[in-house]
């Protein structure tokens, strides 16, 4: 599990949100970035930088969850479910879009799912009684966070949907194409066949068969430990439409926090709709 050091004195995202009106200087996270000049000051001085590596714990089911993790730039966050068998299966994924642990809960409670990092990189961390805080001196924090936390399930929602009606291959292209979005459109994923059939909730033979079918449609290559895209369009073909129904309503209810492939880090300055 990652460490969580303690300390005092002034963080280096206060000092930046002294002088920056706008996004310069804030952590590459579009839900940090979405927050107005005053509601980010309020938590500025509270946030501290981690760098994080793939499958590093942050939540055990079970686990005081004290802290909020914001995935910045590349970094992804999957929340697993283990089943009887012992299997973990993912349910949803989070990136730079969003945040994981704490988002709406007053007080602490112990954490439902395994919160694991997909893909490593750069995060901050608030912890959950600065949060409430600060939400409980702004009524326009806490709406933000509110309209993410309905994004959040709305999310579930379409991942149960989608296990349940859509094939192996459409939820394998699915994946794939939710992990580019949200990884700055990296052609290359550190995925192996064991990850993927976990995520998919499947056995290993299924999304080998898949990743060889997608191999001989000439859509993507396997390296050791990682798969190569080598067509977008036709992956996206195949995947179910889950994503962008997702898109949809982030669009709809917390407008530019959703990551595109055409604006992998910028944060869109319109207001969500009322």
């Amino acid at each position: 599990m990652l460490s969580i050091p303690r300390g005092n004195g002034t963080s280096g995202w206060q000092r930046d949100v002294e002088n920056a009106p706008d996004d310069i200087g804030r952590p590459t996270n579009n839900l940090l970035r979405r927050l107005s000049a005053s509601d980010f000051a309020l938590i500025a001085p509270h946030l501290a930088h981690e760098e994080a590596k793939a499958n590093d714990l942050l939540y055990n089911p079970g686990d005081d969850v004290e802290i909020v993790h914001f995935p910045c730039g590349p970094s992804l966050v999957s929340y697993m479910v283990a089943s009887e068998d012992g299997r973990d299966v993912e349910t949803i994924l989070v990136g730079r879009e969003g945040a994981v642990g704490g988002i709406v809960s007053e007080g602490f409670l112990p954490a439902y799912t395994r919160i694991m990092v997909k893909f490593g990189g750069p995060f901050v961390r608030l912890y959950v009684g600065k949060l409430n805080m600060a939400k409980s001196k702004s009524v326009t924090l806490r709406n933000v966070f509110a309209r993410y936390a309905d994004c959040m399930l709305a999310q579930m929602f379409q991942s149960t949907a989608c296990n349940a009606i859509h094939s192996i291959e459409q939820r394998t292209a699915k994946w794939i194409i939710s992990a580019m979005e949200r990884t700055e459109g990296d052609d290359v994923l550190s995925l192996t066949h064991e990850q993927l059939a976990a995520m998919l909730g499947v056995g290993r033979s299924y999304a080998s068969r898949v990743i060889q079918i997608f191999k001989a449609q000439g859509i993507l290559e396997t390296r050791r430990g990682s798969i190569l895209v080598r067509n977008r369009e036709a992956l996206r073909n195949r995947a179910c439409l889950c994503n962008e129904s997702v898109k949809g309503h982030f669009e709809e209810v917390l407008r530019g926090a959703y990551p595109t492939e055409e604006t992998p880090t910028a944060l869109k300055s319109a207001q969500p709709r009322r």
